[in-house]
């Protein structure tokens, strides 16, 4: 079984989240995608971070009614930071079939991948896809992201890259949709409308709850 990994704060989710795993999965042929919000992300600050609860609440909401993507609790329910080495591990361990897993990543995050913890191991473990803005060029990978292919020792073989412990590193170009949780939580706090933005069911859960 072929399976993403998609984690993130997710706060909040929006239709950039939804859309990228979409297209991500379609391209490689993922079974399932499981969306794992973070509950103390180590790469991102806390303040105006929602509650975990609440964040995983508007994951499960949005991604209701799409067979193939699931939701995980498993970093909110471990204590302590977030590590993504930590969540491979335990997807590894807990997933009845033998799987494939396909850690996904927007370029920006691949371009620090060598300052996450344990990150060789990561790379050994897991494949990676790393979802791009724009349409797919034939210059191959993002220029920010040359650096981490050199330290990781990923070599070139057709449309994709092969490490030496045989896992892949893939680029996919998804379509550029310019919303930011940032800018969402913005107009959040300016009383502006942010419908459409993102599932009117996370919308009115946001309403609900006094977020933001």
């Amino acid at each position: 079984m072929r399976v993403g990994l998609l984690g993130g704060t997710f706060n909040p989710i929006h239709f950039g989240h939804l859309r990228a795993a979409e297209e991500v999965r379609e391209a490689l042929g993922l079974d399932l995608v499981y969306f794992v919000p973070a509950a103390s992300p180590p790469h991102k600050l806390a303040g105006g971070l929602a509650a975990p609860e609440h964040r995983l609440a508007m994951v499960r909401l949005a991604t209701k009614g799409n067979r193939y993507f699931m939701v995980s609790d498993a970093e909110i329910r471990r204590v302590g930071r977030s590590y993504t080495i930590d969540t491979v591990r335990h997807f590894l361990a807990t997933l009845r079939a033998p799987s494939t897993l396909f850690l996904m990543m927007g370029s920006d995050a691949f371009a620090e991948l060598d300052t996450w913890k344990d990150c060789d191991e990561l790379v050994r473990l897991s494949s990676v896809v790393v979802h791009t803005r724009g349409p797919a060029g034939d210059d191959g990978p993002p220029r920010i992201s040359l650096a981490a292919l050199k330290r990781f020792g990923y070599i070139k073989h057709d449309d994709h890259y092969v490490h030496a412990g045989g896992q892949t590193l893939s680029f996919v170009a998804t379509t550029i949709i310019p919303i930011s949780a940032t800018l969402i939580r913005e107009k959040l706090r300016r009383r502006r409308s942010v419908r459409y933005l993102m599932p009117g069911d996370v919308v009115d859960y946001i309403e609900r709850h006094g977020l933001y």
